[in-house]
């Protein structure tokens, strides 16, 4: 494994996380291959519709590729913990890209069986390559300083909202002169580039398998071996993540529904463009000062101030004002990822590095999708601003709940 290089100035900067020696090729290998991910699921749903000619056999194609490739991700982490990233990432990577591969042939014209596009779809997503969890794994072998490492875990973040902001207008683009299956085969070619990519950087080359008897320094955790959510510091992140994601995946259909209402729908992409822009800014000034409390302290706060920010948005006049508070709402989005991955990072050893990245990165899919569907059956029954209030509370009560179970616990960690 390498060494993690010390930090060359006392006030480390996004440019100081960018000038560690192979830091800048090994992120960069490492979002080619995310970039698919941005763009996988839009051309996915879009091919799948137009072989079938139904939106019931894409929705629920989506469902399984989603459900597969979220619940799954802890397991493949734990294959990369247990044998190290250049042995599991190249298979995982030539799979999932043979198997979009096929369902890009299959999608290509009309008249492909849903059964058959349903089993290609699971395998899919059971195959996805964590990537996300590995290259903030890698960030922890590049970087010594836990400031810095933030500051990556923030430019990392940043950057991954940018990834699935993009995809989807670059998959516009792909649409206007090909087949949408054209978009699931360039998303093929973007993992397994990218991926081999990553690979071949000298900080996955000096990077094998962690030992599987391990514990962090400075903190009283388990043995790897153990499940992993039996680690206080983890579950409490997870949860909080989760809570995050249920706010999230509410937001975007309440953010449709409000919109339509006053029969305003075609500026719910200026609504959640904004949340983006707000995530992107919040994400990089967050990297950029140096706190004093630690993460798990600031972690229920930031959740905290995400759910108060979701009751206001349910307040607003007129589109204009929604636009304005879901910016702000955005403000802690990234923040709160940011900080839940410093947290799984400190609370386990580089034995459970992966896979700990991997729960927190699970928590907020599954939370989003949780979110979606709890916030429909409710948005037809009660007012928008109800609603609103509603999806505020996953995040309002976990931050409680945590907030309560540190103050009982003593002493949390440094960040």
């Amino acid at each position: 494994m390498l060494s993690p290089s010390p930090v060359p100035s006392r006030t480390p900067s996004y440019a100081t996380v960018l000038r560690t020696p192979h830091a800048t090729r090994t992120f960069g290998a490492a979002l080619l291959g995310r970039l698919s991910y941005g763009m996988v699921s839009l051309s996915l749903m879009l091919a799948v519709n137009a072989s079938t000619g139904s939106y019931s056999v894409a929705g629920a194609v989506m469902a399984v590729f989603g459900a597969t490739s979220v619940f799954l991700s802890p397991a493949r982490a734990a294959l990369i913990d247990r044998y190290g990233p250049r042995r599991v990432l190249p298979p995982l990577a030539g799979l999932y890209a043979v198997l979009l591969a096929a369902l890009a042939y299959a999608t290509w014209r009309p008249g492909a069986p849903a059964f058959l596009l349903g089993v290609l779809t699971a395998a899919a997503g059971a195959s996805t390559p964590p990537l996300g969890p590995v290259m903030r794994t890698l960030w922890s072998d590049l970087v010594a300083d836990r400031e810095l490492l933030r500051r990556a875990y923030s430019l990392d973040g940043v950057a991954e909202e940018l990834l699935f902001v993009s995809g989807p207008l670059l998959v516009g683009l792909v649409v206007k002169s090909a087949p949408p299956a054209a978009g699931v085969a360039i998303s093929a070619a973007l993992v397994f580039v990218g991926t081999l990519a990553l690979v071949s950087s000298p900080a996955v080359r000096g990077r094998g398998a962690a030992p599987s008897e391990d514990t962090a320094a400075g903190t009283d955790v388990p043995p790897a071996g153990r499940r992993l959510l039996g680690i206080v510091g983890l579950r409490r992140a997870v949860l909080v993540t989760a809570a995050v994601g249920l706010c999230l995946g509410g937001l975007d259909l309440l953010v449709v529904a409000f919109a339509e209402q006053r029969q305003q729908s075609g500026a719910v992409s200026w609504v959640l463009a904004a949340l983006s822009a707000g995530s992107a800014v919040g994400g990089l000034a967050y990297g950029a000062v140096s706190w004093r409390a630690s993460n798990r302290v600031r972690l229920p706060l930031l959740a905290v101030g995400l759910g108060a920010t979701m009751v206001g948005a349910g307040l607003s006049p007129n589109v204009y004002v929604l636009v304005v508070v879901t910016a702000v709402a955005g403000l802690f989005i990234a923040p709160a990822l940011t900080t839940a991955y410093l947290i799984a990072d400190e609370s386990v050893g580089a034995g459970s590095r992966t896979q700990a990245g991997a729960w927190v990165n699970t928590a907020i899919n599954a939370g989003s999708s949780v979110g979606v569907a709890v916030v429909g059956l409710l948005v037809d029954r009660l007012s928008p601003a109800v609603c609103f209030a509603v999806a505020a509370v996953p995040a309002l009560l976990c931050a409680a709940v945590v907030t309560r179970g540190s103050a009982e616990g003593g002493t949390v960690s440094r960040s």
